[in-house]
């Protein structure tokens, strides 16, 4: 007899930009201020839907302000996508959704962001690691309180 069940996988076929803004209100007189460090505003949310069977987009949103003096120094948005293949037991599929494939996609995120940022003359900017599991029990937990 046949074995007709699929092994579990969960796969990132492709990686997009599905969507990038970079403001800079206030340039260029806002580069005379750049000596002064600029306070940081970092929203992270993560989005997953799904587009087939066993298909999967998963979206990374990032949305960082920064304001030096009480002024804008920049608004930077990015929602960064992975298309993702996944045949795992139905009970893993959310954890695998909004903690693994985050996990995978972060570190490009974060080049994206340190990159276009440093060619917009901004000073440079790395965000740190971040623990996904605990922004998803974050989520669970607001949700939680909500119904």
């Amino acid at each position: 007899m046949a074995n007709t069940q699929e092994t579990p996988e969960l796969a990132i076929t492709m990686q997009y930009i599905k969507d990038m803004s970079l403001e800079i209100p206030h340039a260029p007189q806002i580069f005379t201020k750049l000596n002064t460090q600029p306070k940081l505003n970092i929203d992270l949310n993560i989005d997953a839907n799904k587009i087939a069977q066993n298909q999967y987009e998963v979206i990374l949103n990032l949305r960082i302000n920064a304001d030096i003096e009480n002024e804008k120094l920049f608004i930077f948005e990015l929602a960064y996508a992975a298309g993702c293949h996944a045949t795992i037991p139905e009970e893993q599929m959310e954890t695998a959704l909004f903690i693994e494939i985050p996990t995978l996609l972060f570190p490009y995120a974060r080049q994206i962001v340190s990159s276009n940022l440093s060619e917009a003359g901004m000073p440079p900017l790395m965000l740190a690691p971040v623990d996904f599991a605990a922004v998803y029990r974050n989520k669970k937990a607001q949700e939680s309180k909500v119904n």
